[in-house]
């Protein structure tokens, strides 16, 4: 491949299967909201895809984020706002850090495929929090109060695809590396 051609290719989505949970105009909002949601976090759940567990840890941006540490930062996203701000569980009973800066923090036991599988469980178990539950529905959890979940979710899903944007970026980055 010619220098310069895999970020062009991941650039183009090339290098990332489409997204496949295609949502249709005419679909309530919480069937909208949840597609936009569930595609960002596919996107970040994606991005350690084809990495070396170096590449996946490596250092781009003078804070803490990497790709590995977006991937543990988006599983602590989910376990704030549906295991805390849901169910009500304190962050030391549900197992995360206190504050988000820390959730970026890696250990040796952080792993590519640790990460992924967290992610996945994390957002399966967010998915099950809310079954039942409709937008205006108050949750109680969080720690700024009553909440409805329709405000739960756009924020979450600002958070994720901002998150994901990081991601892309620091991916091309590592991606364009590869060819140098």
């Amino acid at each position: 491949m010619a220098r310069g051609e895999t970020a062009r290719r991941y650039r183009r989505g090339v290098n990332l299967p489409p997204f496949q949970h295609e949502v249709p105009f005419d679909a309530s909002a919480r069937e909208q909201l949840l597609a936009f949601v569930d595609e960002h976090r596919a996107m970040l759940g994606r991005c350690l895809d084809d990495l070396t567990e170096d590449e996946a840890r490596r250092r781009l941006v003078p804070s803490r984020t990497t790709l590995l540490g977006l991937v543990k930062h988006a599983t602590f996203v989910e376990r704030v706002w549906f295991d805390e701000g849901v169910h009500g569980r304190t962050r030391a009973e549900i197992g995360i850090p206190a504050s988000p800066d820390a959730s970026f923090a890696l250990t040796a036991e952080d792993t590519i495929a640790s990460a992924v599988a967290a992610h996945r469980l994390a957002c399966s178990d967010s998915r099950a929090a809310i079954v039942g539950l409709d937008l205006d529905d108050v949750v109680t959890g969080n720690r700024r109060g009553p909440l409805p979940l329709r405000w739960v979710l756009v924020h979450v899903l600002r958070e994720l695809a901002q998150h994901a944007g990081h991601a892309d970026i620091l991916r091309e980055q590592i991606l364009a590396a590869r060819e140098g």
